[in-house]
């Protein structure tokens, strides 16, 4: 029976020959995470279930990353409460600040998720690593609990949507602009509860940061999980990175799907994401006269190294505008490392823009970076509900890092073009 890469991934992990879509299947895990926000309640859950250790040291991770460094007493109690799990369970794979990161640049930069892999953790954005050709999905804090305690999960094999990219991409435009661009045209809820598969020859060509950034926001369109097929850029990345073996897996060529949708890539444009939904995304040429106070450059979504150095290219030799404050948020201690190494934290200073270590904080609203009442945006970041990065009735407008970089420097909302 033919299957997508989504459904080989599920059936190689429950020990079954095939999966159909609405099966419900329990699966080995891989690799398992949770945060400093999401692991304590995770671990009160672990204590309850009686067993006196997780299920392999090497395969459960904790990353303090959320409200670190922490902003107050109660995130200082969240993280220790991580810490001192991690230490009795004498954990490999434990991040304390300052030789951790945003933990879906973290984990891949690490070796620790590679292709064919089943991963689940206790964030929404899990979802990330199918950009290696893992199946990766979020979770709630029970979950975790039961997969660090059994090493297995439960779920129901969803169905596979394929989408389609065919042609070459404009200047200035990369994943954030196609993930965009296609929760535009679906809806936040167009993809609920199933695998987007992400194909064709612009997502071929598409980086490996571009397509962590596009596997990143599948959950903003309600996936149960965003998947690209590992190819030959795929193995250079994990090749010598990756601790464990790993297997690329494919869609066979007649699997059914859902349905398939295709996008001619060479028409898209750089994308915003107005308030207050992902969905409400329409072309930078097309956003107005939209005044600005802050810019964020960073997150699990565009804090990789490919993303600074775009920022970069725009900011060099140029001032943020007086009016605005930008604030940059590498994604891991190595990225920010390489960034220095290429003078792009230099760059980033000198226009007058503040470089913080790696930290989720004003992505979701929780410190570094917080909005008042009446303020606006553009951020790099996956989210822009209401209240998400501050006041409720502050905006957040979502873009690629050329876009923020361009709106940092003239003030308001606008395209690279406009000051190359």
């Amino acid at each position: 029976m033919p299957m997508t890469i989504t459904e080989k991934i599920l059936a190689a992990h429950a020990g079954k020959e095939q999966v159909v879509p609405g099966e419900l299947i329990n699966a080995r895990v891989d690799f398992v995470l949770g945060n400093d926000i999401t692991a304590p309640v995770a671990i009160k859950e672990f204590e309850k279930i009686g067993v006196p250790d997780v299920f392999d040291r090497e395969r459960v991770t904790l990353v303090p990353d959320h409200f670190t460094p922490n902003k107050d007493i109660k995130s200082a109690e969240q993280a220790m409460l991580v810490k001192q799990f991690s230490k009795k369970h004498n954990l490999a794979n434990y991040f304390e600040v300052g030789r951790m990161g945003i933990e879906h640049c973290l984990l891949p930069e690490q070796g620790l998720v590679g292709p064919g892999d089943l991963v689940t953790g206790a964030d929404s954005h899990t979802c990330t690593y199918g950009a290696l050709g893992a199946f990766s999905t979020g979770v709630g804090s029970t979950d975790l609990a039961a997969a660090m305690a059994l090493g297995e999960t439960w779920l129901k094999v969803p169905e596979s949507i394929k989408f389609e990219f065919a042609g070459v991409l404009k200047p200035w435009v990369g994943g954030k602009d196609l993930i965009l661009y296609t929760i535009g045209d679906i809806g936040v809820d167009g993809a609920l509860y199933q695998a987007m598969e992400f194909t064709g020859p612009a997502i071929e060509n598409l980086s490996m940061d571009g397509r962590f950034t596009m596997c990143n926001m599948a959950i903003e369109a309600g996936g149960k999980n965003g998947i690209i097929a590992p190819d030959e850029i795929t193995r250079t990345y994990v090749e010598g990175r990756c601790k464990r073996s790993y297997q690329f897996y494919q869609s066979d060529p007649d699997a059914k799907y859902d349905k398939v949708i295709h996008y001619d890539a060479s028409r898209i444009e750089p994308q915003v994401a107005f308030p207050h939904l992902p969905e409400n995304s329409r072309p930078v040429s097309e956003a107005g006269n939209v005044e600005i106070d802050q810019v964020v450059i960073g997150s699990c979504t565009n804090g990789r190294i490919e993303d600074l150095r775009e920022a970069a290219k725009l900011l060099q030799g140029r001032k943020v505008h007086k009016n605005v404050r930008m604030v940059i948020f590498p994604g891991t201690q190595e990225i920010y490392l390489q960034a220095l190494r290429e003078g792009l934290i230099e760059i980033f200073v000198e226009s007058g823009g503040a470089v913080s270590t790696p930290t989720c904080g004003p992505c979701l609203g929780g410190h570094m970076g917080i909005l008042a009442k009446g303020e606006r945006a553009v951020a790099t970041t996956n989210r822009n509900f209401v209240g998400r990065m501050g006041h409720p009735e502050s905006e957040v407008y979502l873009a690629n890092p050329a876009v923020a970089a361009a709106s940092a420097i003239l003030g308001r909302i606008a395209g690279p073009g406009e000051v190359e």
